[in-house]
């Protein structure tokens, strides 16, 4: 007699559940692993670079030499979890939710200006939670207004009703960018503005607006910026970072102390660096805020020029794989959410790495990925994971 098998209860759909995620076709077979290695392959270089940083800083990690990175590893499964998350849920089913992100985000910027408010450093950025925990809301911000421009300037291209944005479409994209960005000039945050004018620009380029926008966006970005100056909106430390800037000269001791000082440390490296936990300016703690705006510096000292470019490499590679992703998505919206967040870690790479060699003003940028903090770690994995998303859904739908 033969024998007869009998399916159990529930093996069927167990079966067809894990071959959606790991049969031919799944989605973790259609994920970009180049796009996702590079991003990780940052955070764990941030990590030795975090904690070689901070290892020495008694004053800092509350004696305890692991503090700060293993916050950065909790940070960065946090961060993880959240791409995930982003992924799962995917980028079309945040277009419906996009009202509520924005505003809640912006409510959040609001926030800032507020007694809620906390100040450190001279800058008032941050809400403190408790327990020592705080966010910095302009990290987040940048993720709905990349959602919510998108939505706007392509709903009716999707729909097949026009060509490009129409007039109406990008002056609403405008506004929605325009406001959180005039609030966090308020705080005041220089940085984060330019990094939200990069979105915008890249975000209008890619929908298709007429030249006569872009143009006029950054004829009038030039126009805000003298009129800052002119009417005195910066704090003093701002312009003094500024003076520092244009002239490295001017008080290497005083304002420009930072700059000269991760300036010397890159310098010091050469081609192979002086070797890992081996770097003198680092060990002799000459770098302030090392473990975040400066931790480009770290990487130049000890890893040298080798490691230094390694970095930029792999901020290239997720570049590179992003501007692909936006170029093969088979919708408009897609494209528009890639190219907002190419802009958004395009300029906040270029202005971190910039500021450590002196290139660019000091402005309070982390380096995406690399640099020690919460907020900035779990947007930019939200980033990755709308772009995995794109990538996700195009290929299910091709």
């Amino acid at each position: 007699m033969s024998a007869v098998s009998y399916p159990v209860r529930g093996t069927t759909r167990a079966k067809s559940a894990w071959g959606r995620v790991l049969g031919r076709g799944s989605i973790i077979r259609r994920l970009d692993w180049m796009l996702f290695g590079s991003a990780f392959a940052l955070s764990a270089i941030g990590a030795v670079l975090v904690y070689s940083a901070t290892r020495g800083r008694m004053e800092l990690n509350q004696g305890d030499p692991y503090f700060f990175v293993l916050r950065h590893i909790i940070n960065t499964g946090i961060g993880l979890a959240l791409g995930a998350l982003t992924l799962w849920y995917g980028h079309r089913r945040l277009r419906d939710t996009a009202a509520i992100l924005y505003v809640l985000t912006v409510v959040l910027v609001a926030l800032v200006l507020t007694p809620v408010g906390a100040t450190i450093n001279g800058s008032r950025r941050w809400i403190v939670i408790g327990g020592g925990l705080s966010i910095q809301p302009a990290e987040f911000v940048k993720v709905s207004i990349i959602i919510a421009m998108a939505v706007v300037l392509t709903a009716r291209v999707d729909a097949g009703d026009l060509a490009s944005p129409d007039q109406r479409g990008i002056i609403r994209a405008l506004a929605l960018g325009g406001f959180p960005a005039l609030l966090i000039l308020l705080t005041p945050d220089l940085g984060q503005v330019l990094g939200i004018v990069a979105i915008v620009l890249c975000m209008l380029i890619a929908a298709g607006a007429p030249k006569r926008w872009i143009l006029g966006l950054v004829g009038t970005g030039v126009v805000g910026a003298l009129a800052v100056w002119q009417f005195h909106l910066l704090d003093q430390y701002q312009i003094n970072r500024f003076a520092a800037f244009a002239d490295p000269a001017l008080d290497p001791s005083g304002v420009g102390y930072n700059t000269s000082q991760a300036r010397i440390a890159i310098g010091a490296g050469g081609l192979t660096g002086s070797g890992l936990f081996q770097g003198a300016q680092t060990n002799g703690q000459f770098v302030p805020e090392q473990q975040t705006d400066f931790v480009f510096s770290v990487a130049g000292e000890e890893l040298g020029f080798l490691g230094a470019g390694l970095i930029i490499a792999l901020i290239g590679v997720v570049l590179w794989r992003a501007c692909r992703i936006a170029r093969s998505c088979p919708d408009l919206y897609g494209t528009v959410v890639a190219a907002g967040i190419v802009g958004w870690l395009a300029f906040q790479a270029f202005e971190n790495i910039g500021m450590n060699l002196g290139i660019m003003p000091v402005t309070g940028l982390p380096l995406p990925f690399v640099s020690y903090g919460g907020s900035s770690m779990f947007a930019g994995w939200v980033a990755i994971g709308l772009l995995q998303s794109i990538k996700v859904q195009r290929v299910m739908s091709a």
